[in-house]
Formats: structure tokens, C-alpha cells, sequence
């Protein structure tokens, strides 16, 4: 995987993209940022870091992953606020998958992201 195209879809290889994000060696530098890099993580199947980027206040107290289900491609539809320089941020994206049990599928969602001591966290987000 390490030198594998990274599954967010950035083009850079997964060790020079969402891998140190994943290892713990680096922030998200932006809400897009930590999106892309929680996508992947659901590809990888890293349920830890999906644990780790989810708002305290939030999120579950297991974040489970389905195993027959295999993500094929995220698509980026909206970014709102969530740079360097701000505390909040929204990205609406198209997460594409298939399981053997229902073939393929698609996640459609506005994700809402907050950063707190210069880290960025899901918070939630809404499902179209």
C-alpha cells in the first residue's frame, strides 16, 4: 500500500499523502484535508483513525466498519470555509462502493468539521 496511489483520489502515493495522517505523524492541514484522509481510512479499513478525527461530542462509541463493503471513489462536490486560517468547514462529496451482497452504491453526504487546538474533527454531516 505504501507506495500505492493514496485512495483519496489526490494522485500522490498513500505514504506521502493520507499514510502519515493515518500513522499519527501529521495533522489534517484543512477540513478537505481530513476528509479525504477519513475516506481513505475507510478503504484501509483504519477504523482507529476514523476514532481519532470524529468530534468527542459526537461520535460513536465504536466506529465499525463493514467488511463486505469496498469503496471504489470519492468525488469532491463542495468545499466551504475549512482552510488553514479557519475554525470551521463544510465538504459535500460522492463516496462510491460495492458489496457482493447489494452491488454497487453511493454515499452522498455534507460533512461538517470543526478545529480545535489546531486540529481538525468530524463532527457530522447530512445525507442527501
Amino acid at each position: 500500500m505504501i507506495s500505492e496511489a493514496c485512495p483519496c483520489g489526490s494522485g500522490q502515493v498513500y505514504a506521502a499523502c493520507c499514510g502519515p495522517l493515518h500513522q499519527g505523524a501529521a495533522p489534517a492541514p484543512t477540513a478537505a484535508a481530513l476528509m479525504r484522509s477519513r475516506y481513505a481510512a475507510f478503504v484501509v479499513g483504519d477504523s482507529d483513525y476514523l476514532f481519532r478525527t470524529w468530534h468527542p461530542r459526537t461520535r460513536p462509541d465504536d466506529v465499525g466498519l463493514d467488511p463486505a463493503l469496498t469503496w471504489t471513489g470519492l468525488e469532491i462536490t463542495d468545499v466551504v470555509a475549512g482552510g488553514a486560517e479557519d475554525d470551521e468547514g463544510e465538504v459535500a462529496f460522492v463516496a462510491r462502493s460495492c458489496s457482493p451482497l447489494g452491488g454497487d452504491g453511493y454515499l452522498t453526504e455534507r460533512s461538517r468539521f470543526v478545529r480545535r487546538a489546531g486540529r481538525w474533527f468530524y463532527l457530522d454531516g447530512s445525507h442527501d
